[in-house]
């Protein structure tokens, strides 16, 4: 195991590891997190749970790429921001995005710098993600 300089862990995983297959240079994003945040997120952006075993759960896009990964509870507790944020990008109606985001389970995040044209929800674990408008991105809507 190895630590970033602010001490944010990271593995290098051997080569023939089957886990990393179908991934590309970055292989996984992990973060702490229940089997129920992952059935969520597999939810939340319609990519298939790759793995479910032991309280670890995984996603990966239809398309390939880097899975996200939750490795069980967490083990520490949880202070300030979310070590992982996801920003989404509703396909449609904002209003209706997040109202079926709140049917799979997320909660309204009371954390938004005030009036702002995006949504502010958490998932089943508490972590922050950002749910914006359709054709917009987090820098347009920037101050």
């Amino acid at each position: 195991m190895l630590a970033d300089p602010e001490g944010n862990e990271f593995c290098v995983i051997e080569p023939d590891n089957r886990f990393l297959e179908g991934t590309a240079r970055i292989g996984a994003l992990s973060s702490d997190g229940g089997p129920e945040v992952g059935y969520f997120w597999s939810a939340a952006l319609g990519w298939p749970l790759v793995w479910d075993q032991d309280e670890e759960t995984a996603i990966q896009s239809p398309d390939g790429g880097p899975k996200i990964t939750w490795g069980g509870p967490p083990d520490r507790p949880h202070v300030g921001k979310s070590r992982l944020h996801l920003d989404l990008l509703a396909d449609g109606d904002l209003d209706a995005e997040v109202a079926r985001l709140l049917d799979l389970g997320a909660t309204r995040a009371d954390i938004s710098p005030g009036e702002v044209p995006w949504a502010v929800l958490a998932d089943p674990e508490g972590n922050a993600f950002c749910v914006y408008p359709p054709e917009s991105s987090p820098g347009d809507l920037a101050d």
